[in-house]
């Protein structure tokens, strides 16, 4: 836990960070500087799940549709931009660390009964646990494979000590489920794990492998970090103030299955005895008529404004790691990243 240490100190109050105008600007931008390497990542990743089993094709095909804007890969392929050239190496490994994403994902919905990922339904509805189960073992497979194709037992090693650590963050997560002593500390130390890793290890691979110096890998792996953290903890408060139609997920999750985020142990943690009594019995209710009730709680509370502060906290120190980059347009659609993984619809 202390090796996470500076980010559990209580935010300051920050200044409004900038918003991006035009997203889809952003977009155009990323996709002029590594629109072909993201194409050749999308390839390999079709490819290494080619199957001539036309249920697995069909399940493949149905969770394309789970992934959104790319981030980890673009991760990946940007932070190699910034210290140089991409390599096939930035490629495969950008489809592995995407693969290894997806796999949670599905067994993510497993794990909270969620019915629609990205607007459509989940593999546990669509088909059932077990498929959910064992096709996201069937990605975690591929992605071992698909990373011993770069020849680099390190980047074999890096791979499995991340997923090692996403796995172990989710286990502690599904341990923690009712435990309303969570404090702020471990709460992160989990959102580290189960979020934050992905991502720094994407920008860890980008640098590496475009053989970048120790302490510039080491600046960009910390980015990928505190952008992961702010995008969970962003994620966690729409969970609790965004609309399903908007954000394409079943949301409440959190609630329902009595996992703690970052509002609800502030909430908790200005309640009275009393008070903490009686938001006890609405978290045990699992009701959406209790749910609503905690949501307003943690607006009149003020909790979920200071759980988004924080994001934009991380945010902010996520874009301080970058000072190390020399400027390029590489590293300015970076600086734009955390501003975009923390304002989304809500």
């Amino acid at each position: 836990m202390n090796r996470f240490l500076f980010v559990f100190k209580k935010p300051k109050k920050v200044a409004e960070m900038p918003q991006i105008d035009n997203v889809n600007e952003l977009l155009t931008q990323t996709q002029s500087l590594i629109g072909d390497a993201l194409q050749a990542v999308e390839a390999t990743f079709a490819t290494e799940l080619a199957s001539k089993n036309p249920y697995l094709r069909d399940i493949y095909q149905h969770t394309s549709r789970f992934r959104g804007k790319r981030l980890r890969p673009i991760l990946c392929l940007l932070t190699a931009k910034a210290c140089g050239e991409i390599k096939r190496e930035h490629e495969i490994l950008a489809a592995v660390v995407e693969m290894i994403h997806t796999a949670t994902l599905v067994h993510d919905d497993v794990l909270d009964n969620a019915d629609i990922r990205r607007h459509v339904a989940t593999v546990n509805v669509r088909w059932n646990n077990h498929t959910s189960v064992l096709y996201g073992d069937f990605l975690f497979t591929h992605s071992f494979h698909l990373a011993a194709e770069t020849g680099s037992a390190e980047a074999c090693r890096l791979i499995g000590r991340a997923t090692n650590l996403v796995c172990e963050g989710e286990l502690t997560q599904i341990r923690n489920r009712g435990n309303l002593n969570l404090t702020e500390a471990e709460y992160l130390n989990i959102i580290d794990g189960k979020t934050a890793e992905l991502c720094a290890v994407a920008c860890l691979l980008g640098a590496k492998f475009a053989n970048a110096d120790q302490e510039t890998i080491k600046r960009l792996e910390n980015f990928g970090r505190l952008l992961g953290q702010a995008f969970q903890i962003a994620d966690d408060v729409l969970d609790l103030t965004g609309l399903e139609s908007n954000v394409g997920k079943t949301l409440g999750t959190d609630l329902f299955q009595q996992k703690l985020t970052l509002p609800i142990i502030r909430l908790l943690g200005k309640s009275s005895e009393q008070s903490k009594s009686e938001l006890t019995e609405l978290l045990e209710a699992g009701t959406d008529e209790a749910a609503q009730k905690i949501v307003l709680l943690a607006k009149e509370e003020g909790v979920i404004e200071e759980s988004f502060d924080f994001a934009k906290q991380l945010a902010t120190q996520a874009q301080s790691e970058l000072d190390i980059l020399p400027d390029s347009p590489a590293k300015q659609v970076l600086l734009k990243l955390p501003i975009m993984s923390i304002n989304r619809v809500v």
